[in-house]
């Protein structure tokens, strides 16, 4: 008999003889395990502790499924529960009061100075401020975001708000015609986002005049007149801190959100739904500022967004760097001379000292 031969034939007899040694500790084990939980039913009647514990952890080798795909073998995860406490909790109370603040300050400043106006009459003589593809980014971000916006504050708080105001059926409704709009808004306001940031970026390069307008705070406590460029260095901050920081944020965040079919586990769509709604706490609350300036905080900035002209005496007291590079031919804006008449008068009652 050679020694492979022999080794083929005795091995697998240890090993039987090995397993049938050991069968009846293991027997012993399990019945110990049984007797344990049988007792604990006795002593403890409900408790079963340990069954779940072994269930949470999510790698006890009795758990198994038949449905493939990532965690689909865990039954219960326990970081749900901490951000079912997070999501119900910090994150409506510390938005809502961001909000109530924001709007708080606002209206409070708007008591206290009033609209922003000019001091001289209109000249008549306009300049383009915005182009039709300017305006175009501009209003195709803004009504997405405002869709954006509404639809994500009825997720939010509509169930401390609006449910008790409305009732179940009601709020239902609005509840899932705001989630599919905010499904389908979500990566159209990514996409305008991102074009609003080529647009714009070139005229939101930092300058050193900028730092000057921010130690002043653009004159808005005093009411001194500080010049700027284009684009001031409040502007500048909505368009980086706002318009880019939070619109990348919020978009990421999002789109994990909307598409959970890649493979996310659920610890990383919980994380993503924390971001998602922090970011898009600060990105409305930032955005109130901005709604305000460009509408009732200061005469004539809605009609240059909505017309895309201004009156130079309305660029000269807000934008004066800009307004002496567009009369020096170094703006790209230039003078405009074949204006509609509905939109001089439009902007002239605008710009009206």
């Amino acid at each position: 008999m050679t020694r492979s031969f022999a080794c083929q034939r005795i091995l697998p007899l240890m090993a039987m003889l090995l397993a049938l040694l050991l069968a009846p500790f293991a027997h012993a084990a399990d019945a110990g395990g049984a007797r344990e939980q049988a007792q604990r039913q006795t002593t403890q009647p409900g408790n079963n502790a340990p069954v779940w514990r072994d269930v949470r952890k999510g790698e006890n080798a009795f758990q198994t499924t038949q449905v493939r795909g990532i965690e689909t073998n865990i039954l219960v995860q326990p970081a749900g529960e901490t951000w079912r406490q997070i999501h119900n909790g910090p994150l409506p109370l510390y938005g809502g009061l961001l909000l109530i603040a924001m709007l708080l300050l606002i209206f409070g400043y708007f008591r206290w100075k009033g609209p922003l106006r000019v001091h001289e009459n209109p000249t008549g003589r306009l300049i383009e401020r915005f182009s039709d593809w300017e305006r175009l980014v501009h209003w195709s971000a803004a009504i997405s975001f405002v869709i954006l916006a509404v639809s994500g504050l009825i997720l939010m708080f509509g169930k401390y708000v609006l449910l008790p105001m409305f009732g179940y059926t009601l709020f239902s409704w609005l509840a899932i015609i705001g989630k599919n709009l905010h499904n389908f808004i979500g990566p159209l306001f990514i996409f305008c986002t991102l074009v609003m940031f080529v647009t714009y970026v070139k005229d939101n390069v930092w300058r050193v005049a900028d730092f000057v307008w921010l130690t002043k705070a653009g004159g808005m406590l005093s009411g001194e007149h500080v010049p700027s460029g284009r684009f001031n260095a409040g502007e500048k901050i909505w368009f980086w801190f706002g318009v880019t920081l939070l619109g990348l944020v919020s978009g990421a965040s999002g789109l994990l959100l909307d598409f959970p079919n890649f493979e996310q586990t659920r610890s990383v769509m919980q994380l993503a739904n924390v971001v998602h709604a922090i970011s898009a706490m600060l990105f409305i609350a930032v955005a109130l500022s901005h709604i305000y300036i460009g509408t009732l905080g200061a005469d004539g900035a809605y009609e240059a967004m909505r017309t895309g002209y201004v009156d130079e005496t309305w660029a000269k007291e807000h934008h004066q760097t800009w307004y002496e590079e567009v009369k020096a031919g170094k703006a790209r804006q230039r003078f405009a001379d074949d204006v509609p008449a509905a939109i001089k008068t439009q902007v002239a009652q605008a710009t009206k000292a």
